[in-house]
């Protein structure tokens, strides 16, 4: 069975190579495996698909990135812990298929391989932060009256009468 952990890791070392050699992303996609290396076509088809699909996207990803990073500025930040971030968003957005909680911990544990120390941590607060701001409903705005809470009383002065 093909790893997408495997393929996640593959994108990630592409949107590093990309960013930190200055390259166009489908020239790094291109050059990327050898054509004697042993990686399942599956794989390789998904890991330029999140590197690529990252990279066009990247506009909308960084926006929602520096309304969820506090006193960071996305271009300080590390380039492996930018790249990881920008992969997991991207499928947050547009690999609805794959769960939110399943991207958070594949990113985590990406970062913990190939960030910092505490690379971990902070994608992980980041991620799941925004999680919770896309999962959660939107604001509908003022609340309509509950019809069936309201009791219809008789107009004042008038009282039920027998007949």
């Amino acid at each position: 069975m093909p790893s997408r952990h495997q393929a996640r890791e593959y994108a990630l070392q592409m949107l590093y190579q990309a960013e930190v050699g200055g390259m166009p992303m489908p020239d790094v996609v291109a050059g990327f495996f050898r054509a004697d290396e042993e990686v399942p076509e599956e794989v390789r088809r998904f890991a330029a698909h999140l590197a690529l699909g990252a990279t066009q996207a990247q506009g909308e990803v960084d926006a929602l990135l520096r309304e969820g990073i506090e006193n960071w500025r996305l271009e300080r930040l590390g380039a492996v812990d930018r790249a990881v971030l920008r992969l997991a968003v991207f499928e947050f957005l547009h690999e609805p298929a794959t769960p939110r909680i399943v991207v958070i911990d594949e990113a985590i544990e990406v970062a913990k391989r190939y960030g910092g120390e505490e690379s971990g941590q902070f994608v992980n607060g980041i991620l799941d932060a925004l999680r919770k701001r896309l999962e959660a409903p939107a604001d509908p705005g003022p609340a309509a009256p509950d019809h069936e809470s309201v009791i219809d009383a008789p107009p004042a002065g008038d009282s039920p009468t027998k007949e």
